[in-house]
């Protein structure tokens, strides 16, 4: 779970930044990486790395086309990934959906039969298996996953401070480009090298509950006194961006609002490890084997109990939101 205060800020230093609108392939560093010894090398050394053109264009083709006949048109409300509460949708100006959806592998099928499916089929992929398993040294299960159709413009952050492995900084995030994402519609940026730094864990006087501005705080003076660099990577229809649970990263702001950023994001941990959530929390994980990885399906509304949860968040959502912030404070102090 991360929260609505994780989204509102750009570049955590408004520092100016070059966003490419092009890379020449003779000169990209990434189709230069030709064998798995160099892509592990490479993410060893900066805490990311880009694969292109991993995940087939029709397959991708096949989600925009899920989102939007199925989840785009419905009225309802879905869980979110800023506030992991039921939202109804919030649109631009534009009309793209603002608020990114949460666990999409565990959106009803009912209601959105192809949207799940295909999904699962995304985040299962043989290539991004095969990438997390050169990555990580083993195979990796999937713990989190979103769907992004608008920019909400993310902070600079590290996951592991809201989610990791219990092997601190293990997880590894995969963000997916269904579309060619343009300089203008908010992209991903991230920290290289930041991976190397400790910082503040969640809890006391840092707790994501109540004192979750200190932390981002701690963030900023991180990346001055590191004297970090931000690089925003181009992604085009098929490119994955792999980046490491400690890595600093984040999404810059939509300075030109008539184009979208449709794109998946998974965050997966090696699957000999457990899940931690705020750093404090073992999670248990609900499972289920999809085309040969281990998938969580938290809060799966094609589950009678999770529906019956779902009706009363609905129902009393601030006293349910309360209740939730509480615990977690319990939690992590």
């Amino acid at each position: 779970m991360i929260h609505e205060a994780f989204y509102n800020g750009t570049c955590p230093l408004d520092e100016p930044l070059t966003v490419p609108t092009r890379v020449d392939e003779q000169t990209d560093k990434y189709i230069s990486l030709k064998t798995e010894e160099s892509v592990k090398s490479y993410y060893d050394e900066n805490g990311y790395v880009v694969r292109r053109n991993l995940i087939p264009h029709e397959l991708c083709d096949e989600m925009l086309r899920n989102f939007k006949e199925e989840v785009k048109p419905y009225k309802g409300h879905i869980y979110r990934q800023a506030s992991a509460n039921p939202e109804k949708h919030k649109f631009t100006e534009h009309n793209y959906m603002l608020n990114s959806i949460l666990n999409l592998q565990s959106v009803s099928s009912e209601n959105f039969p192809k949207f799940k499916s295909n999904g699962l089929n995304v985040l299962s992929h043989e290539a991004i298996q095969h990438s997390l398993n050169t990555l990580m040294g083993e195979p990796g299960k999937l713990v989190q996953s979103m769907y992004f159709e608008g920019n909400p413009a993310t902070w600079a952050h590290q996951d592991c401070y809201y989610l990791d492995s219990e092997r601190d900084g293990a997880m590894i995030g995969m963000w997916l480009a269904l579309e060619d994402i343009h300089p203008g519609g908010g992209r991903f940026y991230i920290y290289p090298t930041s991976h190397k730094i400790d910082i503040r864990k969640n809890g006391g006087d840092f707790d994501i509950a109540f004192n979750h501005d200190r932390y981002k705080v701690l963030v900023k003076k991180i990346i001055m006194d590191f004297d970090l660099k931000c690089e925003v990577p181009m992604l085009r229809k098929g490119d994955v961006l792999f980046w490491g649970g400690k890595t600093i990263h984040g999404a810059l702001d939509t300075f030109e609002p008539r184009y979208s950023r449709n794109s998946i994001t998974g965050h997966f941990i090696p699957e000999s490890t457990r899940f931690m959530q705020f750093q404090t929390i073992v999670k248990p994980l609900q499972l289920k084997k999809i085309n040969g990885i281990n998938i969580n399906f938290p809060k799966d509304l094609d589950v009678a109990k999770n529906k019956a949860i779902f009706k009363v968040e609905t129902t009393f959502p601030k006293a349910f939101q309360l209740a939730k912030k509480v615990a977690i404070k319990m939690a992590v102090k």
